[in-house]
């Protein structure tokens, strides 16, 4: 009896040891790379990190408001109507609710005591000037790649703004969420706390886009799936995740459901507008991605990263197929069920003088359904966001504005339009109800 339990027991442990250790192993995002990788100071092509050549020569606080942007500070430290880098944004978790905190310089509720070393550690290991550890809602995991460097820079450049008065909201978060001193541990597990290192077996390009989108962009952040400890899966790096209630999609070079049958010019000019012909355009936090950081790029560095996507494995996910073709003119073609009466009834009347009934816009292409992902999700998940939240997005070509209709339509009526939507012109129609949407809202609240 006693050899039994005992074999179990080992059973037990190796099994454990090795989900542990596949879990560890898939804290290393550029892991899917061939070639060996070296130190920045022992890479011996063109400078990975920094700025790039058009403001190298600037001031410390100049090369700083380029990184900031690639960094894309601004989106989660800013709450909405709040004042800049003075934090309160709500990140709604499955276990609570974490706050972002003010990066200004105000000396009592900001940063404006930071020394360089206490900022590096924040930044980069996730701990705070009084030694408490921040949450990973703060993306230390993919900014302790950084080099010091830029990373002072970006402080050199939030020092230059007004300090601000805004004290710390509160997190709301249930047990064991709100012990802190339980992140050593997972940072012993997840969080690498080394610097970049370049690939010697890939071009200069690729590894410019690879510091982009991994010490500065934090890509992966949204588009990779998370592990059971909340931790990113790069197994499945850039496969699609569901983030604060949106989608953000497989970014991977599957044909189907990632970006494969994409050209190089569709990925560039999306990640440098917001905005690809045929394949629609960016909303909610892609949207804010896009307008507070990606459009900031130098062509150079937008390019770099399509390099660097590019390399990236294919990891199919259940999503179709994306249909490309228009739908029928004419509204009597299409959905004709009974549940979506209600839905082509809303279309009618607010959504088809803008998107058309072949989804085809009039107006412009930015308001074209043919051919976005969005609307070829059964998910529905970000048709119901587009709906509630609308888009209201600055772009160098002029305004993208679409009203929210979240106030003046029920989640019923919300999820019928978004299954009407996905059915007329995607792949396969979504099944919301209003519940779903009333979860999708609380889940993006702010």
């Amino acid at each position: 009896m006693k050899t039994i339990v005992g074999i179990a027991a080992a059973v037990i442990i190796a099994i454990a040891l090795g989900f542990g250790g596949w879990l560890y192993l898939g804290r290393d995002p550029m892991s899917f790379a061939a070639g060996s990788t070296v130190s920045l100071a022992d890479y011996k092509d063109a400078s990975v990190a920094g700025v790039p050549k058009e403001i190298a020569g600037a001031e410390l606080a100049k090369r700083g408001e380029y990184l900031i942007h690639a960094a894309d500070c601004l989106a989660c430290h800013t709450a909405p109507g709040g004042a800049p880098f003075a934090g309160g944004f709500a990140f709604n978790m499955p276990f609570g609710v974490i706050y972002s905190t003010n990066i200004t310089p105000d000396k009592e509720t900001g940063i404006g005591d930071y020394t360089d070393a206490q900022f590096l550690a924040a930044l980069r290991q996730g701990v705070r000037a009084d030694g408490e550890h921040l949450y990973p809602a703060m993306p230390y995991t993919s900014y302790t790649y950084m080099t010091d460097a830029d990373a002072l820079a970006i402080k050199a450049y939030l020092f230059t703004l007004a300090p601000t008065r805004a004290p710390a909201k509160q997190n709301q978060l249930s047990w064991p969420f709100n012990q802190r001193g339980l992140l050593a541990a997972w940072n012993a597990m997840f969080s690498p706390d080394e610097r970049f290192r370049p690939n010697t077996g890939q071009s200069p390009q690729w590894n410019r886009g690879a510091y982009l989108a991994e010490a500065m962009g934090h890509c992966g952040e949204c588009h990779t799936p998370r592990n059971v400890a909340y931790a990113l899966d790069n197994h499945s790096k850039f496969a699609g995740a569901l983030t604060a209630g949106w989608r953000a999609y497989n970014i991977t070079s599957d044909k189907n459901s990632g970006i494969g049958d994409w050209s190089d010019e569709d990925v560039y000019l999306y990640l440098s507008t917001g905005h690809a012909n045929g394949h629609g355009g960016a909303a909610g936090p892609m949207g804010e991605a896009t307008d507070n950081s990606l459009s900031y790029l130098v062509a150079d560095d937008a390019r770099a990263l399509v390099s660097y996507l590019r390399g990236i494995p294919a990891h199919a996910t259940e999503l179709p197929r994306t249909v490309t073709t228009p739908a029928s003119a004419s509204h009597k073609e299409g959905p004709t069920a009974a549940e979506d009466l209600r839905g082509e009834k809303i279309f009618a009347g607010a959504c088809a003088s803008c998107h058309d009934w072949t989804g085809v816009s009039p107006v412009t292409g930015y308001a074209t359904l043919t051919g976005v992902r969005a609307v070829n999700d059964p998910s529905a998940a970000n048709v119901a966001q587009t709906v509630v939240n609308g888009v209201d997005r600055t772009i160098p070509s002029g305004r993208i504005y679409m009203p929210a209709f979240g106030e003046g339509y029920s989640d019923d009526d919300i999820a019928a339009v978004a299954n009407y939507v996905t059915a007329r012109f995607g792949a396969k129609g979504a099944h919301l109800t209003g519940k779903d949407v009333a979860d999708l809202r609380k889940q993006a609240a702010q």
